[in-house]
């Protein structure tokens, strides 16, 4: 076997990068403030509703390939099944990272065979997005595969809002929703997976802790594909956050209109004083 058929090999497993079987392992501390490794550049600034102090593009650097990740696969396709995932020690500031632009994409030329089989299950990748939907249990990845080659080839980077699922294209776009707490994010689908029975969709770490599922592990979501065009119509809603915040804000009563006086009350006013 050359060395380019070695190295073409695991481009033709990586179908199966983000079948984790179980949740990231929690860290011990969770403070914010931290300097993660990286984040890719996916998005413009200002979108999604993000702070006016955050910084033009993503506060984090792009992830760039680790080699170190490479190879370790195992039958079937997953990649170290017997290492744990873990988490940061630290929270990244998921309010200033950009969602991705959703924009027209030629789907990538590694990625995307139609049929594949992953645990000798077979899978289909969509012909076409438009109008998919699909509600279910979301679960997330992290360290273990920070800095890892997806399904497409691109970089894996816990710090972005991107996404694994098992038969939308790659590249594509989705919104997630949070069933529970109205809470959504749009990711950049650039990975295969979750391979784990009754799971719809294996999100980034950011993507997770922007959608408040990391301490669970999973979540209950749904999954909307989109085209261009299509986050014009729900980006910018108010969040869940959002709204109770103004369910909670203090009521102002509105100030009552000036009165008028009407022609009777002008004409009664120039009456002269009842004698006492």
């Amino acid at each position: 076997m050359n060395a380019r058929a070695r190295w073409w090999i695991p481009g033709l497993l990586m179908l199966a990068l983000a079948a984790c079987s179980t949740a990231p392992k929690k860290p011990s501390t969770a403070a914010g403030g931290g300097k993660p490794g990286g984040t890719l550049v996916q998005g413009s600034g200002g979108k999604g509703g993000r702070p006016a102090h955050c910084p033009d593009g993503s506060p984090y650097k792009a992830a760039a390939e680790d080699p170190s990740t490479r190879g370790d696969y195992r039958a079937g396709g997953l990649y170290k099944p017997g290492v744990n995932d873990s988490t940061p020690t630290y929270i990244p500031n998921v309010a200033c990272i950009p969602e991705p632009d959703v924009v027209d994409l030629p789907r990538s030329p590694v990625g995307n065979k139609s049929p594949y089989v992953v645990l000798g299950k077979q899978y289909q990748v969509m012909d076409d997005t438009r109008g998919y939907a699909e509600k279910g249990t979301a679960s997330y990845y992290g360290a273990k595969f920070h800095g890892r080659l997806t399904s497409n080839r691109e970089v894996y980077d816990m710090y972005a809002f991107t996404a694994a699922h098992k038969t939308l294209p790659l590249p594509s776009f989705a919104r997630v929703t949070n069933m529970d707490n109205g809470e959504s994010v749009i990711v950049r689908v650039n990975d295969r997976g979750p391979f784990h029975d009754g799971r719809v969709i294996d999100l980034s770490y950011a993507a997770a802790v922007r959608l408040g599922i990391t301490q669970r592990g999973t979540g209950n979501v749904e999954v909307r594909a989109l085209a261009p065009g299509d986050d014009n119509l729900l980006a910018g809603k108010p969040s869940w956050r959002e709204r109770r915040a103004a369910a909670a804000a203090p009521v102002v009563a509105a100030a009552a209109p000036a009165r008028r006086d009407s022609d009777m009350d002008r004409l009664v006013g120039k009456l002269p004083p009842a004698p006492v």
